[in-house]
This record gives structure tokens, sequence and C-alpha cells, in this order.
């Protein structure tokens, strides 16, 4: 019996081959040829048995330096997020505004042409005004009042804001207090910023804030500002130590003050319907890699700005360095003070319903 059914199987093979070899050479009734797509799986939901699954692509823009805290941060996450995912997605970085400046950015994350970006809080406040709450001036004294904000209320609130512009928060990470520099003179009294002119992002509070100075604020893109300085386009400019550093501003200037009056941070956001398609697994690996880079973030941005000081002074030891007195940060708040106010009436304005209650829970922070 085993003979038979060996030769009856070794037949019907031998038969098979014979009419396929013959159905070919005659061209008759041939399976029609599949389709691109036709007959391939996708690779969403395979295992390791199977194709390798396509990687998930995700760019990352920002403006400043990777030596800068949010630099370091980015190319942190980068690692990690590859790392967390067994290497299901792939970052790619573009920073000092390859891609998109901090303006541009914000369309480009709506429309999911970069999946993740770090724009400076003032720069949110182009589609909500609120965010200029963390330009108020001498808002706080100390980096854990900044992180008491943006991990409270305050910062919770903020980021509920994004998502009506398709936009999800994922964190907010800190670079550190701004400094004042100027080509023309000293800053050290209010009356000294009359006249000049500096550099400021595109706030209405950051222009309110030189203006109660009797300073001329200019909106300008940050990869312009070196140039500008240079070329005496303006006098001077704000901004922390680590982007002074990075950018060479105290190339171009003769004068710095440490004055600690305004504060850098970052809003860290992507699309938000990007970030809610991805698989569960993935999205949770990419959360927890945020979660421990805005950590190393608030560990280390205020060390990464003190050497930055430091390699200034030796690079540059003629310019010439102040820090306020407490008693010179006070004239300086006197006169900058009225930006709160001002604030106050341009949220109403706008038709906002929780400015005056993250105004109140600032000045609460401020100790006032």
């Amino acid at each position: 019996m085993k003979k038979i059914f060996k030769f009856f199987f070794l037949s019907n093979i031998s038969l098979s081959l014979i009419v396929g070899v013959f159905g070919c050479a005659r061209g008759a009734q041939t399976e029609p040829a599949p389709s691109e797509n036709q007959g391939t799986e996708t690779t969403e939901g395979t295992d390791a048995t199977t194709a390798p699954a396509e990687k998930i692509k995700i760019k990352f823009s920002h403006v400043v330096a990777e030596t800068t805290p949010k630099g370091q941060a980015a190319k942190m996450f980068e690692e990690l997020a590859e790392k967390y995912t067994n290497g299901k997605v792939d970052v790619e970085i573009f920073p000092n505004t390859q891609l998109y400046n901090d303006d541009d950015v914000l369309i480009a994350i709506q429309e999911n042409n970069v999946q993740i970006a770090a724009p400076a809080t003032s720069k949110i406040s182009k589609l909500f005004p609120e965010w200029q709450v963390f330009d108020l001036p001498f808002a706080f004294s100390d980096p854990s009042q900044v992180q008491s904000a943006m991990e409270g209320k305050v910062g919770q609130q903020l980021l509920g804001l994004l998502e009506q512009k398709n936009i999800l928060g994922l964190g907010m990470w800190d670079n550190g207090f701004k400094q004042m520099s100027s080509k023309e003179s000293q800053l050290i009294k209010p009356e000294d910023f009359k006249g000049q002119s500096f550099r400021v992002m595109s706030s209405k509070l950051l222009e309110a804030q030189f203006k109660a100075v009797d300073a001329n604020p200019t909106p300008m893109p940050f990869s312009e500002v070196y140039s500008a300085l240079e070329q005496g386009v303006i006098n001077g400019q704000e901004n922390t130590l680590s982007n002074i550093y990075s950018k060479k501003f105290h190339e171009v200037q003769k004068y710095m003050t440490l004055s600690d009056h305004g504060y850098l941070g970052y809003a860290v956001i992507t699309n938000k319907e990007f970030w809610n398609g991805l698989p569960d697994d993935v999205r949770q690996a990419l959360e927890k890699a945020m979660n421990e880079t805005t950590q190393w973030v608030r560990d280390n941005a205020e060390r990464l700005n003190a050497e930055e000081l430091e390699k200034i002074k030796a690079e540059n030891p003629k310019l010439e360095i102040h820090e306020l007195t407490v008693e010179e940060k006070k004239a300086w708040m006197d006169k900058m003070d009225v930006t709160y106010d001002l604030l106050r009436e341009d949220l109403k304005t706008s038709g906002s319903t929780i400015g005056d209650q993250l105004i109140d829970a600032i000045i609460e922070l401020r100790g006032e």
C-alpha cells in the first residue's frame, strides 16, 4: 500500500510539473502578476519571524546649537527613544533652524511636517496669548519656582490649550535665566536702556518690557541676531548664557549684565493625531524617554549655563560683566512691573477665561 501511495504521489507531482511547463510555454491561462500591494502583508502587527517592520520616522526640529541644554536634551531623547522602542522609531534631529524657525515650526507641527519641536514659550503665545505669563519679568527668582509653575496648575492649563490647534504638549524643558548685553553701554540702571535697540522674540509682552525702560524692541528671528549685532542693526539682546555662548553673541558685545530678569523655557510639542495614532507600546516607550530627558534637563540646565559663563569670560576677557545687586534689581522691577497689568488687560481683551488665574498663580510663586 505504501508503495502504491508513493507511486501515486510522485506521479501527480510529475504530471503537475509537465502541465505547468507546457502551460507556460503556450502562455495559456496564466495567473495575472500580483500588483505591488497584492499579497504583501502590512508590517503593523508582524513579529520578528515575519518581514521586519518599517521604522516610524520622527523629525525633531529646533533652533539652537547641539551644545545648549535643549540641543543636548534633544540628542538624549533621540538615543532613549530608539533604545526603549527597540529600534521601532528613527528620530532625526534638525538643530540650528535647519528646517524651521520657531514661528514656522508651529504650523509644521500642526500639519505633521515635523513630529516634535521645542519652541520657546514666547513663540506659543502667537497661538495662545496666555503663554506670555512665562515672559513676565522677574516672575521667578530661582529654577525651582519655574519648575513649580511648569509642573503645576499653570503648566497643565497652558498645555491643555494646545489641543485646540491639533498640538499635544509632551513636556516643558528649562534653559535658564536671561541676561542682558549691549554694544553701547553697561546696563545697570533702568535709564541706561534709553534709546538703545534690543532684539526680542515675537512677544507683545517682551516688547512692553523694553518699552518700560525707554528702549526700542526689535522682533527678530534667533538665526539673524549675530549679524544684526555685528552690523549695528541692533545694540543689544537678551538671552541665556548657553545661547549667548553658542551663537557667539559675546564676540560682538562690549557689556553684559547678569540680571536674571526673565526665564527662557521650551514647550516640547507634537502633532496630536500623529501621537495618538502610534502603537500603544511605542507611545509608552516614547513617553518614558521624554520623562527621563525632561528630568535630565531639570538637573543640568543651570550647570550648563554656569559653564558657558566661564567660557565667555575666557574667550572675551574684554567683555565687561556686571551682576545686578538686590537694589539694582529692585529698580528694574519697579519699571518693568507695569507689564503685569498690561498682560492682564490684554488677556481680558482677547477673551481668555484663565488669564487672571495664571497671572495670580505667577504672582503667588513670586512671593507677593
